[in-house]
C-alpha cells in the first residue's frame, strides 16, 4: 500500500549553527540504516548487555 506524503521536507532547530533538515524525496530507501546506529550506540554503551543481565535463563 503506498501512501502520501504531505511535507517534502521538515526543518528541525539548528544545532552547533548548523540547519538541520530532514527530505523525503529519495526515492526507494531503507530505512534499516539507522540499525547501524543504534548497535553502534549499544556496542559503546553495553545497554544490550546490562538488560540482559535482568533475566535469569533456567
Amino acid at each position: 500500500m503506498q501512501t502520501e506524503c504531505s511535507a517534502g521536507a521538515y526543518e528541525f532547530p539548528a544545532s552547533y549553527g548548523r540547519r538541520v533538515v530532514a527530505r523525503f524525496d529519495g526515492g526507494r530507501m531503507s530505512s534499516d540504516g539507522g540499525v547501524i546506529l543504534v548497535k553502534q550506540a549499544d556496542d559503546i554503551l553495553g545497554l544490550s548487555r546490562r538488560f540482559a543481565a535482568c533475566f535469569r535463563d533456567k
